[in-house]
C-alpha cells in the first residue's frame, strides 16, 4: 500500500509537469507536442501498464486492509470518539479513495479514450499533423459540471494525500522523531500544492480561455 502510494505520487508530479504546458500562450502547440510524445514513446507506453498495475494493487491492498481491520474488530467500541486521536482524512481514506476513483474514470473517459481510440481532429504544427488534444481540453473545461467534478476530485485527492503521504513513510518504518515532523510538513505542502496546481487548470480554462 505504501510503495504503490508513493509510486503514484511520483506519477502525479510527472503528469502535472506535462499538464502545465496548458498555461503556455501558444494555442496549445506545446501541449499537443507533449501529448504526441506521451502517446508514441515506447517507454512511456510501457510505463502506462506499470501505472495501471500500481493503481490496481493500491485499490486491492486498500480492500484487503479494510477487510482485515473489520475482521480484527467485528464489534466496535461502545464509546468511540476517533476524532480525539485521528484526523478526518485518516478515518475516511476509503471514501476519499472512492471519490478519486470515480473522478479518474470520468477523467479517462473525457481524455484518454478520445485520444487513443476515437481519434481527434488534426492540427498542423510546423507542417506536421498532430491530434489536437488541446481542443478537447478546452471543450471539456468549458463544461461547468466537469470543472466542478475535477475540482472536487482534487479536494478529495488533497485530503487523501495529506494522510497517505506521511502514513506511507511510517508504514515503511521511516519514522523518527527528528525526521517525521519534516516528512509531515513536506507531505502536507506536497498534497496542497500539487492538487491546487491541478485544480487551477480547469478553473483557468473555464474563466479565462
Amino acid at each position: 500500500m505504501s510503495v504503490t502510494g508513493l509510486f503514484l505520487c511520483s506519477f502525479l508530479v510527472v503528469h502535472l509537469l506535462g499538464n502545465l504546458q496548458l498555461f503556455r500562450n501558444d494555442g496549445g502547440e506545446a501541449f499537443n507536442l507533449y501529448s504526441d510524445f506521451m502517446a508514441h514513446n515506447g517507454l512511456i507506453r510501457t510505463m502506462e501498464w506499470v501505472l495501471l498495475a500500481g493503481f490496481a494493487f493500491h485499490i486491492y491492498d486498500a480492500l484487503v486492509l479494510t477487510r482485515r481491520n473489520q475482521a480484527a474488530r467485528p464489534i466496535g467500541y461502545q464509546n468511540n470518539h476517533p476524532e480525539e486521536n485521528s484526523s478526518w482524512s485518516s478515518r475516511n481514506m476509503g471514501l476519499l479513495g472512492t471519490v478519486i476513483l470515480v473522478f479518474l474514470i470520468i477523467h479517462l473517459y473525457n481524455f484518454l479514450i478520445p485520444a487513443r481510440f476515437d481519434g481527434l481532429e488534426p492540427v498542423n504544427i510546423k507542417d506536421v499533423e498532430y491530434e489536437n488534444l488541446y481542443a478537447q481540453v478546452v471543450y471539456a473545461f468549458k463544461q461547468w459540471w466537469y470543472v466542478l467534478i475535477y475540482v472536487l476530485g482534487m479536494i478529495a485527492l488533497a485530503y487523501h494525500l495529506i494522510h497517505g503521504f506521511q502514513s506511507a513513510f511510517q508504514t515503511l518504518g521511516l519514522n523518527h522523531k527528528k525526521y517525521t515532523p519534516f516528512i509531515q510538513m513536506f507531505g502536507y505542502a506536497f498534497s496542497v500544492i500539487v492538487c491546487l496546481a491541478f485544480a487551477a487548470i480547469p478553473l483557468y480554462f473555464f474563466f479565462f480561455v
